[in-house]
């Protein structure tokens, strides 16, 4: 065990922070005034954490050499949905399809406008191709990235990045990852990385051109991503939550639901480890905004976000 610094992107930034290492595990804390033990990566790990006791005790060991958390939080990860340890623990949730085979993925869980759109993307000349990551690649991705300074409401972080910014941010689990590429001739309209972990292969990124939508560039790709689920005999692909917190129903839950994803609940643990971590799990201050507010509330904040970024981006 020993503390470490680790640099991790956040919201498309690179950051150093302190980390600390237990066995094969990294751990960092997030947060202020709660602050919040997690498992570095821990969507993207091959296994799940199997000796939570071992990192809770490293916790109250390192607290006084600046490695200070008022609360240690894990997930079990699929298929593993049944509770296994006797902590506190709240339902969290996982976007996924259970690859059993691709047709009984496009014949019963695909609604008909979701392969209508991809065999229209078939019809218009979409090439898709599986790729490791190279100096051509890094490039389109860079010029992806700049096709529109918004997404989603929000200015987009990887917008103008030079190249090495681009190559860094994708060079993560390159010896278990594919690149899924869509292409127009010659031009890159989507791409989707996959991380294999174990019997399950995870989205990290799924960026389709925004000028290139009528291409349907998502669509063909994660059928692309269910196709080599089957064929690496994968059980599950999984796409980030299928919902976040009390924000009710999104674009991007819409997307899921039309693309055969479904809401699979999982234990999420939380062990407090201060009295103030004690306090605020009784208050429910270690969860995110998004999991404490109304619904109504987080849609007022979140239209008023919109505004605001398309009042200042129409300013500058």
């Amino acid at each position: 065990m020993a503390n470490s610094v680790l640099e991790i992107s956040v919201k498309g930034k690179w950051i150093e922070v302190p980390a600390l290492n237990v066995s094969d595990i990294t751990i960092v804390v997030r947060g202020k005034w709660i602050r919040v033990a997690v498992i570095h990566a821990e969507e993207w790990q091959e296994n799940e954490l199997q000796n939570p006791f071992m990192c809770v005790e490293a916790l109250h060991k390192h607290k006084r050499h600046g490695f200070g958390a008022d609360v240690f939080t894990f997930s079990q990860k699929l298929p593993a949905t049944a509770p296994k340890h006797p902590y506190p623990m709240v339902w969290d949730n996982v976007a996924a399809i259970h690859v059993s085979s691709f047709k009984e993925w496009w014949e019963d869980k695909l609604p008909q406008e979701s392969r209508k759109n991809v065999r229209r993307s078939q019809r218009r000349g979409v090439i898709v191709k599986v790729k490791g990551l190279d100096e051509d690649l890094v490039r389109d991705i860079a010029e992806q990235n700049n096709d529109s300074p918004i997404r989603q409401g929000r200015p987009f972080a990887h917008y103008g990045k030079t190249l090495e910014m681009v190559k860094k941010d994708q060079l993560s689990y390159l010896d278990r990852s594919d690149f899924i590429c869509a292409y127009l001739g010659s031009e890159l309209i989507g791409f989707l990385k996959i991380v294999y972990r174990g019997e399950i292969a995870s989205i990290l990124q799924l960026l389709p051109k925004a000028s290139r939508q009528d291409a349907r560039p998502a669509n063909v790709l994660i059928a692309k991503a269910v196709e080599l689920c089957e064929e690496k005999g994968i059980s599950y692909l999984t796409y980030g939550k299928y919902r976040y917190g009390n924000q009710g129903n999104t674009s991007l839950m819409e997307f899921k639901k039309r693309n055969g994803f479904e809401e699979i609940h999982v234990p999420r643990y939380y062990i407090p480890l201060t009295l103030k971590g004690r306090v605020a799990m009784m208050l429910k201050l270690h969860r995110d905004l998004v999991d404490i507010l109304p619904e109504n509330v987080i849609r007022i904040g979140r239209n008023i976000r919109a505004k605001w970024y398309r009042l200042r981006m129409s300013s500058d």
